[in-house]
């Protein structure tokens, strides 16, 4: 047992930042981490993966996993390579997408480096994996699941359920008990009028909220991203180029296939257009989404039909043939801000011709070459070559997984009580500190922005203390 009496928050990640999610809570009874993440982005983001945590793995009790993405789970095989011991609870859909997820992440590090050393562009000599395939099948039997909603006591004082936030299949906030306190980790918050996933779940009350603050500056826009999309594709098809569209494998490129179907369906684009889905991965995503019908808006019929009229490529050796196939079509590929993946041999192409367009539909992090595109770049950086942007790039705000700053305001109200404290992580500072002031402006609810490494603490509880008088 831990000799302090402090409740205290730290971010070891996604602290003035959007990616490395990893937030620790110290207790009497338990160290808790809530997401494990990997940093991306810009190379110092990136460096931090290989830097040595300031706790040591095998010091933390408990995981709490709130979502698959790379952002909040990618560094779970190296975090237990170093010697977690615990378990790692997640819900039913988190676990069968974590999976697919972390698989494919140590086998597109293991390619990279095995290409980079081949091909001699990385400053690394050699270059190496941050994990392997085996790591993955470690990490995986520490994982447990629980359902939405169902009350687990992990010590005497310390209990936590998980409650849907509409982001991805499975995604969920942490609803934590501790010492009658309640600290809610947000997770990503999803948006409240998807015709995908269902809404956030309403929570009674908190203490203290850590809270993700993405597009904390920013409104999606009342435009209706289907026929935001059907013009886009109307746009490319009438100049008889291709649209490429880098997606996040689970999530978004599920979406965006339910509203091509549907955009066939209601004539709004051409039928014959044909539509390939070049990410194994986002495959695999498809078939875990008809497991959970719980989790999603969809019907059984429309879920079977996510992958009707798609071409699902599995073999990187086909790419090349669909990057030459003539005529207009629809590619989507991961990974969703273009920092790895097969997408990156279709900007190569595809980019360089004007007739062509790349659609972003998801945040770009800063220093990814999403970014790079959003900023208008003439030309992104590949595998070490220079290759020039001709195409037109065009984003659908209302195509994000993430609340708006409407949105996130409106997530903070449904709390029946709300809470009296908020810390805002997972967000660039510009977001953040707009963000800050909104919620210290019409909430009137104390706001601040978590640094790197920070340790604050929350409250005090005399539990151990008057445990040592007896």
């Amino acid at each position: 047992m831990r000799t302090t009496n402090e409740i205290i928050l730290q971010s070891l990640g996604a602290a003035e930042t959007v990616t490395g999610s990893k937030h620790l809570l110290q207790t009497p009874e338990l160290n808790i981490l809530v997401d494990c993440g990997l940093f991306q982005g810009i190379k110092s983001l990136r460096m931090k993966n290989r830097e040595e945590l300031p706790v040591h793995p095998a010091d933390i009790d408990v995981l709490l996993l709130t979502h698959a993405h790379l952002d909040h789970c990618g560094y779970i095989p190296l975090f237990v390579k170093q010697g977690f011991k615990g378990k790692i609870y997640m819900t039913p859909p988190t676990k069968d997408l974590a999976e697919i997820i972390l698989y494919d992440s140590a086998k597109i590090q293991e390619e990279d480096a095995e290409k980079a050393n081949r091909e001699g562009y990385s400053k690394h000599k050699p270059a190496l994996p941050l994990y392997k395939s085996e790591d993955v099948d470690f990490a995986i039997s520490h994982f447990e699941t629980v359902e939405h909603s169902s009350v687990v006591q992990l010590s005497p004082h310390i209990s936590f359920q998980f409650r849907k936030n509409g982001h991805i299949l499975g995604s969920a906030c942490v609803q934590l008990n501790c010492y009658d306190k309640t600290i809610v980790f947000s997770g990503d918050i999803g948006r409240y009028h998807s015709d995908f996933l269902l809404p956030p779940a309403n929570i009674d009350r908190a203490d203290y909220v850590v809270m993700e603050s993405t597009y904390g500056d920013r409104l999606h826009g009342n435009a209706d991203p289907s026929e935001q999309l059907a013009d886009v594709i109307n746009e490319a098809t009438d100049k008889h180029g291709t649209i490429l569209i880098p997606s996040f494998a689970v999530g978004r490129a599920q979406e965006i296939m339910h509203l091509i179907n549907h955009l066939k369906k209601k004539n709004r684009i051409p039928h014959w257009l044909p539509v390939f889905l070049d990410s194994p991965m986002a495959a695999d995503a498809t078939e875990i989404l008809c497991r959970y019908p719980k989790w999603h808006k969809l019907k059984h019929e429309e879920c079977m039909s996510v992958c009707k009229d798609v071409v699902i490529n599995r073999d990187w050796h086909n790419t090349k043939d669909i990057i030459h196939k003539h005529g207009s079509k629809i590619v989507i590929s991961a990974s969703g801000m273009l920092t790895g993946g097969r997408v990156l041999e279709y900007m190569k192409h595809l980019a360089i011709h004007e007739n062509n367009i790349v659609l972003l539909i998801g945040y770009q992090a800063e220093g990814t070459r999403g970014r790079a595109l959003q900023n208008k770049a003439h030309e992104v950086k590949i595998h070490g070559k220079y290759y020039p942007v001709k195409a037109r790039v065009v984003e659908i705000s209302g195509l994000s997984a993430h609340a708006d700053q409407s949105e996130l305001i409106e997530w903070l109200k449904s709390f029946q009580q709300l809470p009296l404290k908020i810390f805002l992580v997972h967000g660039e500072p510009s977001a953040q500190e707009v963000l800050r002031v909104k919620i210290q402006d019409e909430l009137k609810i104390p706001a601040h922005i978590q640094q790197q490494n920070q340790a604050i603490t929350l409250f005090n509880t005399n539990v151990y203390a008057n445990a040592t008088s007896l």
